[in-house]
């Protein structure tokens, strides 16, 4: 069986969730006999892990000869063009942003350079929407060129590449949906995001989604039928060997941490209210909050409001090592997320030995069983918890030793394997 799969970012150049995610799937399916792997990006920088899989930068792919062929398709894509700028991400962690540009009108023509390949930047920016459809003009060609069984397509980003080599092949379209943007926008959809995402949807012949509660969104905000979503959960990378850590905690005191996008739907302010509770009680703790974003001038202002900022401190964005330096520092890890389709980033923490507080509306909530759970919006609840972690050691180690065993338990080839099990059903269909 071969899979023409669609991403936006490889490891090692990833923004968040979706790279890693994406990276783990590929490994799970390179480990099945009979699956071969075409992972199209559309840039790549040339140090991607190419291990048991063929990598197609579409900056790679000349286009200017075979142009004729792909009007029909440019017409099919006027949907993605808008009037307006959209910036989803204005650097790897912050969220989306809309900026209108009055009478500005698009340029619907394809720039190519000397060689008649379209140039992309593989980022977040204000060309996103232009780089999505040039995007979807390179599937079409990539299709034509390529033969493979299935094509699968994930996020937003991708699903008007992955109709454009369904449009060229004929072959059936798996996407996958990691997050949509009701849980990017708390409920205020972007009519642009929205009308991609849900193209994409009625477009494919099955759908995976990455919780039960992603599943619902589905078919409840997007009139999908039951009969053609499924989840299949993600899991996290094994740790081969523990590292020797160069920074060490120089002090006795706790630290309590967030990582994380600092955004409406990640629920900063929450841990903040909860860690000004806690620092009323107790004196011996650190909080820390880990990660950039649109709100993380607002926490520090709040922060100062509270006269806990001797108490409270602001990383930065982590990548790589950092946050398994973070987390190894680290006495417990919270995530107050107020929408989230599943959250790999709890299960890296108790690889690293660390107790973890998830909120009920998070999908890996739906999975795991050694870790408190809690609303985002029970500050009180929140900070119960994490007193109790930090002032009894066995708790604290109760939570270590069976959530570490749990972590190791979810398996990125479990969830290669039920994926497969969805292409042999959306081939058959």
């Amino acid at each position: 069986m071969k899979v023409l799969m669609f991403g936006w970012e490889f490891p090692p150049h990833i923004s968040g969730g979706l790279g890693t995610a994406c990276y783990g799937l590929t490994r799970g399916l390179s480990t099945i006999d009979d699956v071969e792997l075409i992972f199209v990006v559309p840039k790549a920088y040339g140090d991607e892990c190419q291990k048991n899989l063929k990598l197609i930068a579409a900056g790679d792919v000349t286009i200017t000869d075979r142009m004729v062929s792909l009007k029909e398709l440019k017409k099919s894509l006027d949907y993605i063009e808008v009037e307006s700028k959209l910036i989803p991400y204005t650097d790897p962690e912050d969220f989306w942003k809309q900026t209108s540009v009055s009478g500005e009108k698009r340029n619907t023509l394809v720039k190519t350079d000397c060689q008649g390949r379209i140039k992309f930047s593989g980022k977040y920016g204000a060309d996103l929407f232009e780089e999505i459809s040039n995007y979807a003009l390179t599937a079409n060609l990539i299709a034509q060129d390529n033969e493979f069984d299935i094509i699968h397509a994930h996020d937003w980003l991708t699903y008007p590449a992955g109709i454009a080599a369904k449009q060229a092949s004929g072959k059936p379209l798996v996407i996958h949906v990691h997050a949509t943007d009701f849980d990017r926008s708390g409920g205020e959809v972007n009519p642009n995001v929205f009308a991609i995402e849900r193209k994409g949807m009625e477009a494919a012949d099955k759908i995976i989604t990455v919780s039960n509660l992603t599943r619902k969104i589905v078919i409840e905000k997007y009139g999908i039928s039951p009969e053609k979503v499924v989840t299949v959960y993600n899991a996290v990378e094994p740790i081969q060997q523990k590292k020797e850590f160069k920074f060490k905690k120089g002090f006795n005191e706790k630290i309590v941490t967030f990582l994380g996008r600092i955004t409406m739907q990640k629920g900063p302010e929450y841990f903040v209210e909860a860690a000004n509770k806690i620092l009323q009680k107790m004196d011996n703790v650190r909080f820390v909050m880990a990660g950039s974003g649109d709100m993380m001038n607002k926490m520090i202002k709040r922060a100062a409001e509270l006269g806990i900022t001797n108490k409270f401190h602001f990383t930065g964005f982590l990548k790589g090592d950092e946050v398994f330096e973070m987390l190894n520092m680290s006495d417990v890890y919270v995530m107050p997320s107020v929408s989230e389709p599943f959250g790999i980033s709890p299960l890296e923490a108790m690889q690293s030995n660390v107790p973890v507080i998830i909120s009920h509306q998070s999908g890996v909530a739906e999975i795991l069983t050694h870790a408190k759970k809690i609303d985002f919006w029970d500050v009180d609840a929140m900070a119960d918890a994490i007193y109790g972690i930090i002032s009894y050691p066995a708790l604290s180690k109760m939570f270590i030793k069976h959530g570490g065993n749990e972590a190791d338990s979810l398996k990125w080839e479990d969830s290669a394997n039920n994926v497969r099990s969805i292409y042999k059903t959306a081939m058959i269909a």
